[in-house]
Parts: structure tokens; sequence; C-alpha cells
């Protein structure tokens, strides 16, 4: 069984006033399908209950996948992506407010533009110049997500160390940006994490972060050997040698907070958190 029908359409007229009749008929029926696709969402909102909030990042990305697993012609895959990009970003709008804020600190404010890409040109930002203050809008509710960068080694004050605390409500990382790789000409080649007062959302696809306190004496072969003796498989990961010592250490695969493998890291002074999961972005022909 395949991820897309066979539709068996007939053959494109040869002339060229037939083909522009055609293509309006395609274009009538396409906005007729959206116009359903709509009504549908909107019914699927009222099962939510007021105050939810409408993001489901994993199941956007399977969405992606499904398509471009189909996807054949000369119209490119990117665009595709795009144009779902934008219809995600409508469809969720209709069920709750959607307003992102971004911490940009791209004197070319990349970070606003990979916001747009994922959220959509028309969805309201509000941006700012430090992770705290873009996460306090997500706090607050005032902001349905925020868009931060990506975490890095040598960072003075991280934003990812106050989702250890598990404050109410719970923030997530939720997903990476850009979803789309590699990067077309004159795009943003910036790195983001867009971070949700929602659990994560599992996808066919992905990774998740895991908070942890170390001890003091604690080396980087040590904690890799303890993740694999638990069975992770471990990736990226980064270390805060203040006091406590803390890692941000990025493993394969979906980790919800009752996974067994957790309490197998028995070395650690206080139980791992999990911090978020986010679905492996697209690279290219790979989906």
């Amino acid at each position: 069984m395949t991820d897309t029908p066979d539709l068996q359409a007939p053959p494109l007229p040869a002339t060229l006033d037939e083909l522009r009749a055609e293509l309006d008929h395609i274009d009538n029926s396409i906005h007729t399908l959206l116009m359903r696709r709509a009504e549908g969402v909107a019914r699927i909102g009222k099962f939510g209950g007021k105050g939810r909030i409408a993001l489901r990042p994993g199941r956007e990305a399977d969405i992606i996948r499904r398509l471009l697993r189909g996807h054949a012609g000369p119209l490119p895959r990117a665009v595709l992506v795009r144009m779902w990009r934008e219809l995600f970003a409508a469809t969720t709008a209709m069920q709750g407010q959607l307003l992102i804020s971004v911490c940009d600190t791209d004197p070319g404010n990349a970070f606003v533009q990979c916001a747009r890409e994922h959220f959509g040109a028309l969805t309201p930002l509000r941006l700012y110049h430090s992770p705290a203050q873009a996460i306090a809008e997500v706090s607050s509710g005032a902001a349905t997500a925020a868009v931060l960068p990506l975490p890095a080694e040598d960072e003075a004050a991280p934003w990812w160390t106050a989702l250890l605390h598990r404050d109410d409500p719970r923030l997530y990382v939720v997903a990476r940006l850009p979803f789309w790789t590699p990067r077309p000409e004159g795009s943003p080649h910036v790195r983001a994490f867009v971070l949700a007062a929602i659990a994560p959302d599992r996808s066919s696809r992905d990774r998740s972060l895991l908070g942890l306190e170390l001890p003091p004496e604690m080396s980087r072969a040590r904690l890799a050997g303890a993740l694999g003796a638990a069975g992770f498989a471990q990736g990226n990961t980064i270390l805060r040698r203040e006091d406590p010592v803390l890692a941000l250490v990025d493993v394969e695969g979906y980790v919800a907070g009752d996974d067994p493998r957790l309490a197998k890291l028995i070395e650690l002074p206080r139980p791992p958190v999990v911090l978020g999961v986010y679905a492996m972005p697209v690279e290219g022909d790979s989906p």
C-alpha cells in the first residue's frame, strides 16, 4: 500500500488555451479541498476544549514526510514543504492563539526569518534579544511557543538549565528548526529549538533531550559509558562545569518521562529530566 492514492489523471491537453482551462479547473479543485480540510480542522479544534494549545509538531513532521515519499514530478520538494508549513500555520491559528516569541541574537534577524519559514509569513511574532524574555512570554501564556538559538558549549547563561526546574506550566523543547535541509541560497542558516507548554509530540523519527546533574568528577567518557549501558544512543552533549555540573544530552529516539532506561542512570545525584523531543529534520531527498 502506498502513502498517496493513484489518481490516474488523464493526459493534459495539447493546446495553450486548453492547458490554461485545465489549470483553472485544477486550481478550483485544490481550493475546494483546502476548504474541506479547514472544516475538518475546525471540528478537531472543538474536541480539544477552550485554551488548548493546538501545536502538533510531530504529526506535522510525519505529514510532510508522507507527502514527500509520494512526491514526483517537476515541483521542487522544498516548495512542497513550504506550502504545507503555511497551511499548518493557518489551520493551527484557526484552533486558538498562535503567537511566537523569538529570541534573535543575529544582526540580520536570521532567527526571525527561520521562525517565519516554519510558522508562516502571517503568524504574529514578538522579537526579544534574550532567551529569558522569550521564554517568559510562553510561561505566562502570552505566546504559544518560543524560538531559541540552539544551545552552545560556551554560553554564559544557557537557557536550557531553566527547564530542569519543571516549573508550572512545564515547558518542553518540541521542534528543531529548520525542518528542511539543505538550505537554499539566501535562506537563514541558523539553527533553533522551539519551546512550548505542551508534552512532546511523537513522530516516526525523533531525538530527545535529557537534562542531567552529574557528579563533579564525571568525565565525558564516563558519561558516555553510563548512557550506553542504560541503552541510550548518545549524540551531541553539552557540559556545564559549574556548581552543580549539568549536561544537556541529545539521544536517539523518543524518550518519555517514565522511560525505564532513565532509572538505569544510577550514578547521578538527581533523577534525569526529559527536556524535550523533536522530529528529525528532512534532509533533501531522504524524508
